[in-house]
């Protein structure tokens, strides 16, 4: 009997340690979880505030630069529309507008920074904000900037509408440019008018090619279609719905928001399409949640990417596109999201969100370890 009872708590005694060794192992900590920064970015002068933010973009050194319409919002008409912060939040650069760069559109729309820490600002996108304004027609290029202000480049022009998606020197609404640092090539989603990606030379603007979904010749035949997808299955749409980002990674794919179709599609550089995936939103997700902008993560293989969708930040593992996390939700307060509209990351992994419409703020978000899947 004596003999039994020793095993018995020997066995207890076994199964105890493996609970607590199991216990202890450290939670998944390759999931990155995410925390909003309440007091990022530190206040404007000459109170400055944010319009419709319809871009962010990160330089060289962290830097983060801003895009918003000022005319968009009471109270921001005189805020300059490009702001650059740096990392502690305070305000380091802002330029831009009419007044001093005639070229400048009525309507900004997407923002990126390139390998050398030029500024492009584009400008389209959806319905003009002033009943004098004339999206369709001022509101179809993307300027090249140095990081003064000072104009490099014009892709399009201002003033001058679209020509259809076949068009090699007019763009139609253009929405995000990604440039290849080792081709020296811009590729535009364009956009809210046309249904392509567009290629140029970075430096010159001279035309390189341009393709639509799935990397078929681009058709404008059928009207455009605003309102969103809402399931994956049965034929899927063979035109571009409203290419909305476009973001490169470090092995060559381009990935595009095909916002109004709810999907992302991955393309080699080339064009040449790989696949396509279809966005799922939780069962009660409100119309007008689509994917936005997409930022890789900050590790040499990319392995995450973060997708913007309006309420909620989704995170997905880059190989098998499986959703592994997301943050924030619907709602006013720090670390919750109005129209999430634009998004960039760091090199510490910190994830800057830009709202538009009623939003129309900026909130920084800190990488924090994860306790939970």
């Amino acid at each position: 009997m004596r003999a039994a009872y020793r095993f018995l708590g020997a066995l207890v005694l076994v199964l105890a340690t493996g609970v607590l060794a199991l216990l202890a192992q450290p939670a998944d900590r390759s999931l990155p979880g995410y925390v909003v920064d309440p007091f990022w970015p530190k206040d404007m002068p000459d109170n400055w505030m944010f319009g419709n933010v319809v871009g962010i973009a990160v330089d060289s050194k962290d830097n983060v630069w801003v895009t918003h319409r000022p005319r968009s919002q009471p109270g921001a008409e005189n805020t300059p529309p490009v702001l650059a912060f740096d990392a502690s939040g305070t305000l380091i650069a802002s330029w831009g507008g009419i007044k001093t760069i005639p070229e400048w559109g009525t309507q900004e729309h997407g923002l990126y920074i390139d390998g050398k820490d030029n500024v492009w600002v584009g400008f389209g996108g959806g319905l003009p904000y002033d009943v004098t304004t004339k999206a369709t027609t001022d509101n179809a290029h993307f300027l090249k900037l140095s990081p003064q202000g000072k104009v490099l480049l014009s892709v399009g022009r201002f003033g001058r509408g679209t020509e259809g998606s076949l068009s090699k020197e007019f763009l139609g609404n253009p929405t995000d440019v990604h440039v290849d640092s080792k081709t020296n090539e811009a590729f535009i989603t364009d956009g809210y008018l046309n249904r392509r990606v567009i290629v140029v030379d970075a430096d010159t603007g001279a035309f390189k090619r341009l393709w639509g979904a799935y990397g078929n010749t681009p058709s404008d035949a059928e009207p455009l279609n605003m309102q969103f997808r809402r399931s994956a299955t049965g034929p899927q749409p063979q035109q571009f719905n409203t290419p909305h980002c476009i973001v490169g990674s470090n092995d060559g794919l381009l990935y595009v928001c095909d916002r109004g179709n709810q999907r992302i599609q991955v393309f080699k550089l080339d064009g040449t399409f790989v696949k396509d995936v279809f966005v799922k939103m939780p069962a009660d997700a409100g119309a007008g949640l689509a994917p936005q902008d997409i930022v890789l993560s900050a590790d040499p293989r990319q392995q995450f990417m973060f997708v913007q969708t309006g309420n909620r930040v989704y995170v997905l593992r880059r190989d098998t596109m499986e959703a592994v996390s997301s943050f924030g939700r619907a709602g006013r307060g720090a670390g919750q999201l109005v129209a999430g509209h634009s998004l960039a990351g760091d090199s510490k992994g910190n994830l800057f969100v830009g709202e538009t419409l009623l939003g129309s703020r900026l909130q920084k978000f800190v990488p924090t370890p994860r306790t939970t899947r």
